[in-house]
């Protein structure tokens, strides 16, 4: 079943923000990959989650955290690296140490890819020995929408119709990726705004 499809495992810095989220999710979904994640990433979501809306002045705003959680976990209960410990000895190199359960998540599941927008925080030097590469949100959302691009485009407008509070149109959903810093999926998306 898996067998065209790779692994992703997905930091907590591009599950944070709602559209970042939801197009990754979206994607994953659609089978275009493996969505992987640990609790401890999952940990610093929800966190994340809660001092974005905070800051919005959403007054429910860890509640709504702990079910964005939930919802993540019901809708990929596959996507959990569980005991990852074990390869935790093998990620020296990092130029964060706080960010070796990421690598160690990433090499438990034989992660192809992590995506990641602190890029520099995982370097190519120390992961392409373990055949790994990390990729920002926005590279790598792109990328995944040029391997079938409408089939990608209808999975894409499967969720802006999905949107309520509120409705966003084609073009509002691209405006609003590239206020997210999305311009490279923004750039592939364009050509297609009609089937959006």
């Amino acid at each position: 079943m898996f067998a065209n499809r790779f692994t992703a495992l997905v930091d907590a810095c591009c599950l944070a923000g709602a559209l970042k989220r939801n197009l990754l999710l979206t994607l994953a979904e659609a089978e275009f990959f493996r969505l992987r994640w640990s609790p401890r990433i999952l940990d610093e979501t929800e966190k994340a989650i809660t001092r974005i809306l905070t800051a919005k002045g959403a007054p429910d705003a860890g509640e709504h955290a702990v079910r964005a959680r939930r919802n993540m976990q019901a809708a990929f209960e596959e996507a959990d690296v569980g005991d990852y410990g074990a390869m935790l000895p093998a990620c020296h190199g990092l130029p964060d140490p706080d960010d070796t359960h990421v690598l160690a998540a990433a090499l438990k599941t034989r992660a192809a890819i992590i995506v990641t927008d602190n890029i520099r925080d995982f370097p190519a030097a120390v992961l392409s020995p373990f055949n790994l590469e990390a990729r920002s949100a926005d590279d790598f959302i792109a990328d995944t929408i040029a391997l079938d691009t409408g089939r990608a485009v209808a999975a894409i407008r499967r969720m802006r119709e999905r949107f309520r509070r509120p409705e966003k149109t084609a073009e509002i959903l691209l405006l609003d990726m590239e206020a997210e810093g999305l311009t490279e999926s923004v750039d592939i998306l364009r050509a297609h705004v009609a089937s959006l």
